[in-house]
């Protein structure tokens, strides 16, 4: 190899911190956070208007395409994506285009990051559907398993999906969604 690591090497966390730790300490603009978790990287821009954050975030953008030149990094315009998030209803055009390595990044309705799932609107009903679905797959593997003569007993499963349908059940009404 050339350059960069293998997924998953346990060099992996290493060059990270050689290479890309100072990105997020950047000399971006005051409307702009970025957030670094291992290898992924985020970088929420505020704007007042559509328009205004297209301007920034193109303008954050090309700080980023400097920094992987000067350290000899690549960012994936395939997997980059930009979100307009808002909770105004505004008559404004809500297409934003941002560039990376002079590609335009695909604009997306929801994200999924660090295994949350957000949408534009900051609701969180396909994440409740998302983690609700892999809880079925888990109680319906622990059914499986609840033989008449060995593994978990009827009443024992019965309490866990109880408990589990219940906690789904808060969890929608905390977030004031209904599935």
């Amino acid at each position: 190899m050339s350059k960069g690591c293998l997924q998953e090497s346990c060099c992996g966390p290493g060059f990270w911190n050689i290479q890309c730790n100072s990105l997020p300490n950047l000399n971006f603009t005051r409307r702009t956070k970025a957030v670094a978790f291992l290898d992924d990287l985020i970088l929420v821009i505020i704007g007042e208007t559509v328009s205004e954050a297209e301007n920034f975030s193109n303008l954050e953008m090309s700080k980023i395409r400097a920094f992987s030149t000067g350290n000899k990094v690549g960012f994936n315009e395939d997997k980059s994506k930009v979100m307009l998030i808002s909770r105004w209803k505004r008559k404004e055009v809500k297409d934003i285009n941002v560039y990376l390595n002079n590609k335009p990044l695909e604009q997306v309705t929801t994200i999924k990051y660090l295994g949350i799932i957000i949408n534009a609107k900051f609701k969180f009903i396909q994440y409740i559907s998302y983690a609700a679905e892999k809880c079925t797959k888990l109680i319906y593997s622990l059914s499986k398993s609840a033989k008449v003569s060995w593994g978990l007993k009827n009443k024992a499963l019965k309490q866990y999906i109880k408990e589990r349908y219940y906690l789904f059940y808060c969890m929608e009404h905390q977030f004031g969604q209904k599935q």
